[in-house]
């Protein structure tokens, strides 16, 4: 799994609300609550970074696909499929 933070960072304690259905069925069944919230927030990280990417590159992205519709890819040659 990729990383969207510095892992060796030290740990911050931390106040949350939380259901408290929620909270008492994740310590019944033994589950590390700050485990699940750092790899929550890593992948929350992650798509919100991707969908950062995706608006800042969309010019780009445009205009190679209509570079590649225009011109074919540098590969087409080379397909056999």
């Amino acid at each position: 799994m990729s990383h969207h933070y510095d892992i060796n960072a030290p740990k911050k304690s931390t106040n949350l609300s939380v259901n408290s259905d929620l909270l008492k069925r994740s310590k019944i069944l033994k589950v590390n609550l700050s485990a699940t919230l750092e790899q929550a927030l890593n992948e929350k990280l992650k798509a919100i970074e991707s969908e950062k990417w995706k608006a800042e590159n969309k010019n780009a992205m445009a205009a190679y696909n209509q570079f590649i519709e225009e011109n074919g890819c540098f590969s087409d040659e080379y397909r056999d499929f």
